[in-house]
């Protein structure tokens, strides 16, 4: 008897979802990806990626998307300035003409392009995993969240931070690294913020001192998006006394915070379009690892989730989602693909969120900017988060 095609599921439309998705599809592998989003547009992808030419473009030529990539990507992205608090540039890198190690493209354009090159009806819009319940030889019932239930051979991890998926293999749950970002953004940067934008340059920008950073970064339709990071606690505007929906008392705590800097510093802070954006920023242990489950497994943020400071996280999904498609493709037995793929890329994603770590650590130091004016000089590639 032929065997039968096991049924696939992945949770989760993000890039490295998505990525495995299509890689699945090219080999002539049906999937269906799941994602508790309303729709494809339910929320604005903000702010660019730099992918890397060992993974995020990686997966992409295994994905037959490259030269897609290629034309919405940035090269001039990869142009990056370090600051110290008063403003002095302690380093700066311009890519040479022709150079792709790390262009940047913009979430947004990376998401639709990949939505794109699926065949239709490949995601479910507004399925919300609800629970898991193994059934035995691998098998899982899914159950979403308005009812209804399937029934897969494997189900793929893909869903992020608070991954569904994750309680069924693994105990560690992702805790708070003690750093915060504030964003908010830049409209029209180079016409209504000339200034603004002379500072940040072509690509991104970053100014550390004494557990502080700001950093902003450049997208392909004029806007420039600011990140204010800092160490405190995750109630830090409570402790303050500022709500956070309160754009004017939370610039003012903000521009409190990083007082002494110099006034270009502090115009970013100042002068930015309000609307200011929380976000805390945890971590998985290091490493994280699980004892192998038949029908069951992780990829990105959802496997291995880390500081965005080193910029490796949406690249190194990619590149998981990439080569778990092609262990499945590649074997006749799913079980055994998903064995050789993860323990390839369980030691990868120790490595790098041991890095990305080490990376955040030194960028918000007693000593910053010391720590990634070292990193820089070696070469050890992107300091953005």
């Amino acid at each position: 008897m032929a065997p039968t095609t096991p049924r696939i599921a992945i949770i989760g439309a993000g890039p490295g979802g998505l990525t495995c998705a299509r890689v699945l599809q090219c080999h002539g592998v049906p999937v269906t990806v799941f994602d508790h989003e309303a729709s494809a547009d339910a929320r604005p992808q903000a702010g660019a990626l730099a992918l890397q030419m060992t993974e995020g473009q990686a997966a992409l030529r295994a994905a037959g998307l490259h030269e897609e990539f290629a034309a919405l990507a940035r090269p001039e992205g990869q142009e990056m300035r370090l600051l110290d608090h008063t403003a002095t540039v302690l380093f700066q890198y311009t890519p040479a003409p022709g150079e792709t190690g790390r262009p940047e493209i913009d979430r947004g354009e990376l998401r639709r392009l990949l939505l794109d090159s699926l065949t239709p009806e490949s995601v479910r819009w507004g399925s919300y995993l609800r629970t898991l319940h193994p059934l035995g030889d691998g098998r899982h019932k899914a159950e979403f969240d308005d009812g209804h239930t399937e029934t897969f051979d494997l189900v793929i991890g893909a869903d992020g931070a608070w991954s569904r998926v994750r309680p069924m293999l693994s105990d560690a749950t992702p805790h708070y690294t003690g750093v915060t970002v504030v964003e908010s953004r830049f409209e029209d940067a180079d016409t209504r913020h000339p200034d603004v934008a002379r500072l940040v340059g072509g690509g991104s920008m970053r100014a550390e001192s004494a557990d502080k950073a700001l950093i902003a970064h450049r997208d392909s339709r004029g806007r420039i998006r600011l990140c204010a990071a800092f160490r405190g606690s995750e109630d830090w505007a409570l402790e303050a006394g500022v709500h956070r929906a309160d754009t004017e008392a939370v610039r003012a705590a903000l521009l409190d915070r990083f007082a002494g800097w110099d006034e270009r510093l502090l115009a970013l802070l100042r002068d930015n379009e309000g609307g200011f954006l929380n976000r805390p920023l945890f971590a998985l242990p290091v490493p994280h690892t699980w004892t192998h489950t038949p029908g069951l497994t992780l990829l990105g943020d959802a496997a291995h989730l880390m500081s965005p400071f080193a910029g490796a996280g949406a690249g190194l999904a990619m590149l998981d989602g990439a080569e778990l498609a092609q262990a499945l493709a590649g074997h006749g037995d799913p079980d055994e693909a998903v064995r050789a793929y993860e323990t390839a890329m369980l030691p990868r994603a120790a490595e790098a969120a041991a890095a990305a770590a080490r990376v955040l650590a030194e960028a918000l130091a007693p000593d910053a900017p010391r720590g990634s004016l070292r990193h820089l000089r070696a070469g050890s590639g992107d300091l953005r988060p």
